[in-house]
């Protein structure tokens, strides 16, 4: 694990809260852009519509981009007994071959084979805790594979069945790499007319990759945080993005992260001598409050489940007190919650790297 965490000691019961599960968005808005957008300021709370973005982006920032692109990626078959799963890949590794996380009465063991819907055959290579790797008995690169015979992997805090839109609408309009399986859902909230504005503000636009893994998903269970094991996740950013990023800093502007993913790149990817550096890694950077963000200097997120890393990374970058007040200001408002749901547009508080 690697962590950002630097003070008094956290505990996962700091960053719990309580949701009306009603304020749970099953389905997007009837548009990308007529979410809601609350506009975090430190003290300041303010309500606005998505739409209003454009002009809280000043000429000469720097908007960047998670452009992953979300795979098919749950699955259903039988194991050899007959006794059925239900699959989620959780990253390719190989032409052929992922780690998956499988919920089944029993977890299949090395060696034996499963056999999904379509009739391909997968053989369990490896365990790793909760996690399968599988080589599958195909000869197309499994991405392929999976784009037939795969479902679209909402969350499981949406209780309905994937439809047809949700293959438009769980997935960015500026998706180009294939690889996640689950959404830079802060991105989903764009069209192209929103991205046009933007560059009609004087605001540059750029992009990474990161694929979302299904560990975002993962429950952290541990009370202790500095025992938490956070999930690693790929990530590259071009020398273009790198090159956009040098140029705004030396020009004054600020550095936008759309979603929690952009920014755990952007902060994975700094040295110690502050430079931004281009290539593909991975990252497994544990952001908690006490962490000194050194990239970013706003962040546009959906707001996160209770007891969450993601909750945790955002109370890092406003501070404990400033994220307890926005949340229950958008409880209270009836802000609807998480992939679905509305926006946050966060100002990155002056002691953001103490709790």
């Amino acid at each position: 694990m690697t962590t950002g965490h630097r003070g008094p000691a956290l505990t996962l019961s700091d960053f719990d809260y309580a949701l009306p599960a009603e304020l749970i968005a099953q389905e997007p808005a009837r548009a990308r852009t007529a979410s809601r957008l609350l506009h975090v300021a430190g003290d300041t709370l303010e309500d606005l519509a998505f739409h209003n973005l454009p002009a809280l982006i000043a000429p000469g920032d720097l908007v960047v981009f998670n452009d992953t692109r979300v795979i098919r990626a749950r699955l259903f078959g039988r194991k050899p007994t007959g006794g059925r799963i239900e699959a989620l890949v959780e990253r390719i590794v190989e032409r052929n071959g992922a780690w998956l996380q499988i919920r089944a009465s029993h977890m299949p063991k090395i060696g034996s084979t499963l056999r999904f819907d379509d009739g391909t055959d997968a053989t369990v290579v490896a365990r790793d805790g909760r996690l399968l790797r599988l080589r599958f008995g195909i000869e197309e690169p499994l991405v392929d594979w999976l784009e037939r015979h795969g479902e679209v992997p909402l969350p499981p805090y949406i209780t309905r069945v994937a439809t047809v839109a949700d293959a438009q609408r769980y997935q960015t309009v500026y998706a180009r790499n294939a690889g996640a399986v689950a959404a830079p859902t802060a991105g989903l909230h764009f069209d192209d007319s929103m991205l046009a504005a933007l560059r009609s503000r004087g605001a540059s636009l750029a992009f990474l990759t990161l694929h979302v893994g299904a560990g975002t998903f993962a429950p952290v269970e541990a009370e202790d945080l500095t025992t938490h094991r956070m999930h690693a996740e790929w990530y590259e950013i071009p020398l273009a993005t790198v090159d956009a990023i040098d140029s705004t800093r030396a020009k004054g502007g600020r550095i936008v992260a759309v979603g929690t993913t952009t920014l755990r790149a952007l902060e994975s990817a700094i040295d110690a001598q502050d430079i931004v550096r281009a290539g593909d890694r991975e990252t497994g950077l544990f952001i908690t409050p006490g962490f000194r963000f050194r990239v970013v200097d706003r962040l546009l997120t959906n707001f996160h489940l209770p007891k969450s890393t993601l909750l945790m990374l955002v109370s890092a970058f406003a501070g404990m007190t400033t994220i307890r007040r926005a949340y229950a200001h958008a409880i209270a408002a009836r802000y609807r919650f998480f992939s679905y749901g509305d926006a946050m547009l966060i100002e990155r508080a002056a002691d953001a790297d103490r709790p």
